[in-house]
């Protein structure tokens, strides 16, 4: 046999292997998504607001700690409880305060009930920040504070939440999209950031503009939620896209692949799927986590959540918007919203990010 008809069965034969494993990753990735909702409840009409609860609050003295893994402050009370952490590089702070309770009876039997309030400082935290005026000032406003963290905006784009205007009469929250249809009527368009849910163009930091698509009014995909509730909302810079300015990139990949923030679980493994994670221990209620799911994106990162912390069946929770509810979820429609156990989402997780 010549060396021309040997290398041609072999590339025939490597392109047979490879749309083969293509084929298995996506049967792999349905069977996964029907098996998790098989077990999802039955929709209801109900949903629940976030409950407040007064809780008890240490007067006695407190104190400051360094702890690694990642490299970060906490402020202990009088008992040793942490009541609030900030780690170096990012701008997210967890502070103790009264319980609230999240939870979305239509679509999951998941309730989380937490005393977590995050929030973002005007500076990135840094050792030693403690004793530095801006931060004084800032955490003498904040802690103790009910005004809507993260948490609390995050949930004003869940269904049926009321809508809110402001002055000029743009509505800034209230039940969101994920998108609208493609013209196959089966699967949803991407690509919805927060200025197509407002309705409104929208100026960056860099002089870009961007305007806003008439039909994707209140529309808002995975990365545009995060950015919408970080950035709009909660005033974090943002790009007008992955490349152009600086800030939160407009992709659940660019801002899993970016230099803002602490990097938390970094990607681990070989791409395109990477790896699932061998420890979450490390993540902490307002961090960002990022999936791999369709082997047709290379190995970009194809997800975003919020992750919210543990629920009271002791599983890890997010929240994020998803085509299979049509909008922000911490839902087991198309997937329960865990990334413990053997569940969709939970074995596509990879990395995680702290702003």
């Amino acid at each position: 046999m010549s060396a021309k008809k040997t290398s041609k069965k072999r590339g025939a034969l490597h392109a047979v292997t490879v749309l083969a494993l293509l084929g298995a990753s996506a049967y792999l990735t349905v069977e996964l998504r029907k098996e998790e909702d098989s077990k999802a409840p039955a929709v209801q009409k109900v949903t629940d607001n976030p409950q407040l609860e007064n809780s008890a609050e240490d007067t006695g003295t407190k104190t400051w700690e360094r702890l690694k893994n990642p490299e970060r402050t906490v402020l202990r009370g009088s008992k040793g409880q942490v009541l609030a952490t900030f780690t170096d590089g990012a701008r997210t702070a967890t502070l103790k305060g009264p319980s609230r309770t999240f939870s979305e009876p239509a679509n999951t039997t998941s309730r989380v009930v937490t005393e977590d309030w995050v929030r973002l400082m005007p500076e990135p935290w840094r050792q030693g920040a403690e004793k530095e005026q801006w931060f004084k000032d800032w955490f003498k406003q904040s802690y103790g504070s009910e005004e809507d963290d993260i948490f609390a905006i995050a949930f004003q784009y869940s269904q049926g939440a009321p809508l809110k205007k402001d002055d000029e009469g743009i509505p800034y929250a209230g039940d969101a999209v994920f998108g609208p249809f493609k013209q196959d009527g089966v699967d949803r368009l991407e690509q919805n950031d927060f200025y197509d849910y407002l309705g409104i163009p929208y100026t960056f930091r860099d002089g870009t503009t961007m305007q806003a698509r008439k039909e994707r009014y209140r529309a808002l995909d995975c990365s545009g939620f995060m950015r919408m509730v970080w950035g709009y909302r909660a005033r974090y810079p943002l790009r007008a896209s992955n490349t152009v300015g600086d800030g939160l990139p407009r992709t659940a990949d660019g801002m899993a692949r970016s230099n803002v923030g602490a990097d938390i679980i970094k990607l681990q493994g070989p791409s395109p799927w990477y790896q699932r994670p061998a420890n979450i221990d490390v993540l902490q209620p307002g961090d960002l986590l990022f999936f791999k799911m369709d082997h047709r994106t290379g190995n970009h990162m194809d997800h975003v959540a919020l992750y919210l912390g543990v629920d009271t069946d002791g599983h890890r929770v997010f929240i994020s918007s998803r085509k299979e509810v049509n909008g922000p979820t911490m839902g087991d429609k198309g997937g329960a919203s865990r990334i413990d156990g053997n569940g969709f989402y939970a074995q596509l997780f990879r990395s995680a990010k702290r702003l």
